[in-house]
């Protein structure tokens, strides 16, 4: 028997955190820049894409240049903040890992007031995974230009919500395990661990 892979486990939402993984792609996809920058919806924005400092301050074109270690916090403070409004918005919910990780993401593109009002959201209540999935396609524009062009001159965007698209399949494909009575568990890798040791276990002759 094929047991499941762990990026296909669900766990409550609220025994998962941002994973090391999460930061590491959050990095290359937004880049690091030491000095206040537009965005491509012409937002003013420093660091690891901050838009907003950890106090509450707009970032702004006339700001001084943040070191890298600084943009790293302001981009913990931000995912912090963020997981918060997150989890409260998926009560009752079970994700995978991956999936936690890449519509945390999502959020912190996009904003948390956009997360709310979104189809994704509202499939991932009712249930639907593999249409929250779909739903992320939807969103590849800036203002009305299409990113899934190449010469859009904002592809970037289209390729990052693909990825996403790509990880959120991959974790609502085949061998999905859900875990319910985890209450007891640390949120981290040793969560999934345990649950496929538990699903072997059960299966063994």
């Amino acid at each position: 028997m094929k047991f499941p892979d762990k990026n296909t486990i669900k766990v409550t939402v609220g025994l998962l955190a941002a994973s090391a993984a999460f930061f590491t792609g959050l990095i290359a996809h937004e880049g690091y820049r030491s000095k206040p920058y537009l965005d491509s919806g012409n937002v003013a924005t420093v660091g690891i894409g901050t838009t907003q400092y950890p106090d509450g301050r707009r970032v702004t074109m006339q700001d001084k240049p943040v070191s890298k270690e600084q943009a790293i916090e302001y981009a913990r403070a931000h995912v912090s903040k963020d997981e918060v409004v997150f989890k409260k918005s998926l009560q009752g919910v079970s994700l995978s890992q991956d999936e936690y990780d890449l519509y945390l993401d999502f959020m912190y593109q996009y904003g948390q007031g956009a997360w709310q009002k979104s189809s994704i959201r509202r499939e991932l209540l009712a249930g639907n995974h593999r249409a929250a999935c779909e739903r992320l396609l939807r969103y590849r524009f800036v203002g009305k230009t299409d990113c899934k062009a190449r010469n859009s001159g904002c592809y970037g965007v289209w390729t990052r919500q693909k990825a996403r698209y790509d990880k959120c399949v991959a974790a609502n494909t085949e061998n999905i395990l859900v875990a319910t009575d985890l209450t007891h568990l640390v949120a981290s890798d040793a969560v999934v661990d345990a649950v496929a040791a538990r699903a072997a276990s059960e299966v063994a002759p």
